[in-house]
């Protein structure tokens, strides 16, 4: 399974979960669905701009597990 490990990073870089929603504009429920690991699906430029913002790659945002 692959899960997002976008809480861990942004607890490292010592921002809040609302900070990153207001960084990314995205309506509040798609944004705490996919950082809950709740979502199907999300798109390049939220990748991109997540990395960019938590100054990541997308290795470090993504993390897999046998579950």
């Amino acid at each position: 399974m692959i899960t997002l490990n976008v809480l861990s990073l942004l607890e490292k870089k010592g921002k809040t979960k609302y900070w990153l929603y207001k960084q990314l504009g995205m309506s509040y429920q798609n944004f705490n669905k996919m950082i809950l690991n709740e979502t199907k699906s999300i798109r390049y430029e939220n990748i991109e701009a997540i990395c960019q913002l938590l100054e990541c790659t997308p290795n470090d945002l993504f993390v897999f597990s046998d579950d």
